[in-house]
């Protein structure tokens, strides 16, 4: 096995929450999200798990030889989700980090510069691309939850919603040389899937994807047709899997290999047979994240991936 990937990052940005709870702003559309009082006691104890999850997840990735970059968010500024930073900002090989605009007003607020001072400073960066200005004129585009990129293939796999404006990423697409590939979803109950992110995971010899929440068979079809030309092997999830968050997954590299980073509720709903198609080309990390899941996002949610060049060697995790 390749131990090198241009699919799975080295490194990683968390954010340790101070503040968290299951956002009200972005209930609406996200049918994954559960109110904290209906499974995790008072908002105090439900904040201080998830600090607690973030940090044994970060410990967990380092042990496994993933570099974690972990930044604190004390809740000054209400940013409930800021948990998941890779809906504001996305990184690219060549040295370029995108900025995205953030339909919620509240999640606007995450944006913060000492993150992207980081990366200039630890990684080679040549520009930052800045979308949020888009927020004036209600276009928004909530980065690698609302796209799904290979960056092998240079495709931008997208669900249609309100968080994905096709205006944005035709933007996004023209200047990251990425192919946009959309499509619409509709889960059991005809709702539409937020975020593409939650439904499909694309790694380097693999893919998972829920195929049965893409409304249109033939864009199913095209879909599962363009991953197995990459010389992916595809791994349909049902229904259930999707919404256990099976689909919410995010390949790294480690030190001894690619590893999958998924949470434990994930691990649980994968069947035999697909874990094992899974360990062929990486090992299975589960965490446990089960308060952070509360608001309707899991462990791949909580990554953003850095696929810049080091300045220098790369060090121990700081956190």
């Amino acid at each position: 096995m390749n131990l090198v990937s241009i699919q799975a990052p080295a490194a990683v940005v968390m954010i340790r929450p101070h503040g968290f709870l299951p956002n009200p702003q972005t209930a609406a559309d996200n049918t994954f999200q559960r109110t904290a009082d209906e499974d995790a006691g008072a908002p105090p104890s439900v904040s201080a798990a998830a600090r607690d999850e973030v940090t044994a997840a970060a410990q967990t990735l380092a042990d496994a030889g993933v570099r974690v970059h972990v930044f604190d968010d004390h809740g000054e500024c209400d940013t409930p989700d800021s948990v998941f930073p890779n809906n504001w900002f996305s990184t690219h090989a060549g040295g370029h980090i995108a900025l995205y605009p953030m339909h919620s007003p509240n999640r606007r607020r995450e944006r913060r510069s000492d993150v992207i001072d980081m990366l200039k400073n630890e990684y080679r960066v040549q520009d930052v691309i800045d979308y949020s200005g888009l927020e004036y004129d209600d276009v928004f585009l909530e980065g690698t939850g609302a796209m799904v990129l290979d960056h092998v293939a240079r495709i931008a796999y997208t669900a249609r919603s309100r968080r994905a404006d096709p205006v944005a990423l035709e933007r996004f697409c023209t200047h990251f040389n990425f192919e946009p590939i959309c499509f619409d979803t509709a889960d059991a109950e005809g709702r539409p899937i937020y975020h593409t992110n939650v439904m499909m995971s694309v790694a380097t010899e693999f893919a998972m994807v829920g195929l049965d929440l893409i409304a249109d068979h033939r864009r199913r079809d095209e879909i599962a047709r363009r991953l197995t030309e990459t010389g992916r092997t595809v791994i349909a999830l049902d229904q259930l899997q999707i919404a256990n968050f099976a689909g919410n997954t995010l390949e790294l590299s480690g030190k001894n290999g690619r590893v999958l980073a998924l949470s434990r509720r994930a691990f649980d709903y994968l069947m035999p047979d697909q874990r094992a198609t899974i360990e062929r080309s990486a090992r299975l990390l589960p965490l446990d994240v089960p308060t952070i899941e509360l608001a309707g996002g899991s462990v791949r949610c909580m990554l953003a991936g850095i696929h810049l060049m080091p300045r220098r060697a790369q060090c121990v995790s700081n956190f």
